[in-house]
């Protein structure tokens, strides 16, 4: 009975140690396997079973991308200004026996590795290349940690400079320069305004005069005209005056000829001529002076035929 109890006894402590040492390493992950104290392997996302009491897991390490941030470190500026920065450190680890391994804290080896290159790189820069230099900064940091942690087992992804923080009377000194930044670029833009209101204002006005002047032109030109053509109408009328008083006249010694008229033939002829020379299309009829006496000159002209006769 002793025996039986004594079997189960060691059944029981064989399957508890045989449970303890299966391991199920998770994803994104790896555990360091030591064996008699010397790294044996390392143990991807799956099911192990170690060695009892000749295994021992040293390190388990993620694999996924790490994100440390650093307390504000001080600096010196190579114009002698102090300033606070404190960076951002992306990592990664590829390389687990060389992390286990080849650095006591690689945390804190990276951390004091990124102050002293940072104080190197700020101190061959001016406040103002500092200010505007973290797209520079940050690859030359990158690269020189990616470098230098490479015998670590690990890969610097990125490095960003979270705050630069300068002393208080250079942040008072930067808020005022930019004030009068600010005024200035409003002076400029106020003034360019004014200077195209003014220019548009000017073109308007010489628009204004051009069609004044083009106006006045049309006008002079179109009053000319109309006082061209009304001296070639007047002249008109007066030429077609005389040429139908003078018709009128050659008919009156035509009939004068033929048969002597009488006082009251030459009076009508007279009426008649001045019909003709009113139903033209003259604007304006002279009449000549003569015409009042051409009754009597014709009533002479006959006498005097009649006596010839």
């Amino acid at each position: 009975m002793g025996v039986i109890i004594a079997l189960i006894a060691v059944v029981v402590v064989v399957l508890v140690v045989l449970i303890a040492n299966v391991h199920i390493v998770p994803q994104a992950n790896a555990y360091v396997v030591e064996r008699l104290g010397s790294y044996h392997k390392t143990w991807k996302n799956g099911i192990h079973i170690k060695i009892p009491f000749f295994d021992r897991i040293s390190k388990k390490i993620s694999l996924m991308e790490q994100v440390v941030d650093f307390p504000p470190q001080s600096v010196i500026t190579k114009d002698n200004v102090r300033m606070q920065i404190d960076t951002v450190v992306f990592y990664q680890i590829t390389d687990c026996k060389l992390y286990a391994y080849g650095v006591t804290n690689p945390i804190f080896a990276i951390e004091n590795l990124t102050a002293t290159t940072l104080r190197n790189m700020i101190g061959e820069l001016d406040l103002d290349g500092t200010l505007t230099s973290r797209d520079t900064i940050n690859t030359k940091m990158r690269a020189i940690l990616d470098q230098a942690t490479d015998a670590w087992g690990i890969k610097v992804n990125r490095v960003e400079l979270k705050n630069i923080i300068p002393p208080r009377e250079i942040q008072d000194a930067m808020e005022k320069q930019m004030k009068a930044e600010r005024e200035r670029r409003e002076a400029i833009l106020r003034a360019e305004g004014e200077k195209n209101s003014a220019i548009l204002v000017a073109e308007g006005r010489k628009q204004s005069a051009i069609l004044d002047a083009e106006a006045e032109k049309q006008a002079a030109i179109l009053r000319a005209e109309a006082q061209r053509e009304a001296r070639i109408r007047e002249a008109e009328g007066e030429a077609e005056a005389i040429l139908k008083v003078q018709e009128a006249t050659a008919a009156g010694l035509r009939m004068l000829n033929e048969v002597p008229p009488t006082k009251e033939v030459l009076t009508l002829k007279s009426f008649e001529a001045l019909a003709k020379v009113a139903d033209g299309q003259a604007t304006k009829i002279i009449i000549p002076s003569e015409l009042q006496a051409m009754g009597g000159l014709a009533t002479a002209f006959v006498e005097t035929v009649s006596q010839k006769q």
